[in-house]
């Protein structure tokens, strides 16, 4: 499921006249084994209705939400689901979408505004970025894309096998140069499937597991801007279940995430007080992002959320990287929010 294009869409509805209904729900289930937000939706769905007239506008509209919302969870939504989420107008063209994901939504919540509000889901988006994982040894490779808990993409490489009983009179040297040179086109046959793929597939993390005597001579080859996109190597058996790589390859791409922005964090704080390109506090951040000045806007985990989603809204419809870090003390001397920028102007940049 890719949530970018669904993200921006929602970030530039202009203000409605109707309610706007956001339902956010975590579908994991319950230890029955059921699904914990049915009771969730229908009492919300029931006292949100009471703050509008009846027989208004805004009633009927919300009122036509509530039959198709209670409709799609009955007749559409997954039981695998773990996370779904609704957008509803009635009122404004019969706007209704709905996504059903494979990574959780962490709670429940029910917002009504005359806006789609996005900030959830722009956290979702950015906690499972799409990467790749690279799983080696020295005679087969997989390499897998995934995003948002999906595997949009496998695949396999297998080398030529060498079988040690076919060497015949070879000398132990020869065999070994022999084994060498194999090993070195199979490691360059995956440099080239993981460079085409990170062009095409838009990659901006790469993992590395499997075989760790591989592992030099497949980092020897990687052209630079691959190698700048590494995190940890995992020790894995090659041979594992894609979900067995999905998950220990995301917590490493996690924690490289985690390293990579406290980076960017005292970066940005650092060429903020240098009156370089950064941006630190929500009002030199708004005023930079109403500018279109703002490459990155960096969310810390306090800020208050009607100000993040504001924000937030702001950066992407100005195409503006949107990245959240989890670490309230990294950015709690920026007010809970910084941003790196394209240029300086004015008060914001000399």
């Amino acid at each position: 499921m890719e949530l970018n294009g669904l993200i921006d869409r929602l970030a530039a509805f202009a203000p409605v006249p109707y309610p706007f209904i956001s339902l956010y729900l975590d579908g994991r289930p319950d230890e029955h084994g059921k699904d914990r937000y049915e009771t969730f939706v229908r009492k919300e769905l029931a006292a949100q209705a009471e703050r509008f007239e009846p027989r208004t506008a805004e009633r009927e509209s919300f009122d036509r939400d509530t039959t198709r919302i209670h409709a799609w969870l009955a007749g559409e939504a997954r039981a695998s689901a773990d996370g779904l989420a609704i957008f509803a107008c009635a009122g404004y063209q019969d706007f209704f979408e709905a996504v059903q994901l494979d990574v959780p939504i962490e709670r429940h919540q029910f917002l009504v505004a005359n806006v789609p509000r996005i900030l959830p889901l722009a956290r979702l988006a950015d906690r499972y970025r799409r990467y790749a994982a690279v799983v080696l040894d020295t005679r087969s490779a997989r390499i897998f894309v995934f995003s948002l808990g999906e595997t949009v993409l496998a695949e396999a490489i297998e080398g030529e096998r060498t079988n040690r009983t076919d060497v015949g009179g070879w000398s132990q040297a020869r065999y070994q140069r022999h084994i060498d040179n194999f090993t070195l086109q199979h490691v360059k046959d995956v440099v080239q499937a993981l460079d085409e793929l990170a062009r095409t597939e838009r990659i901006e993390r790469v993992v590395l597991a499997g075989e760790e005597a591989v592992m030099p001579m497949l980092k020897e080859h990687l052209p630079k801007h691959l190698e700048e996109r590494l995190a940890q190597f995992v020790r894995l058996e090659t041979a594992a279940e894609d979900h067995i790589v999905r998950d220990r390859t995301l917590a490493a791409m996690r924690e490289a995430e985690a390293q990579d922005r406290a980076t960017r964090v005292a970066r940005v704080l650092d060429a903020h007080g240098a009156r370089g390109l950064g941006a630190a506090g929500v009002d030199e951040v708004r005023e930079a992002l109403v500018n279109g000045q703002v490459h990155e806007l960096l969310i810390g985990a306090t800020l208050d959320p009607n100000v993040a989603e504001r924000l937030v809204v702001q950066a992407r419809t100005t195409s503006a990287q949107v990245t959240f870090v989890d670490d309230p003390a990294l950015l709690d001397a920026a007010g809970g929010v910084a941003a790196r920028l394209r240029y300086r102007i004015g008060g914001i940049a000399a």
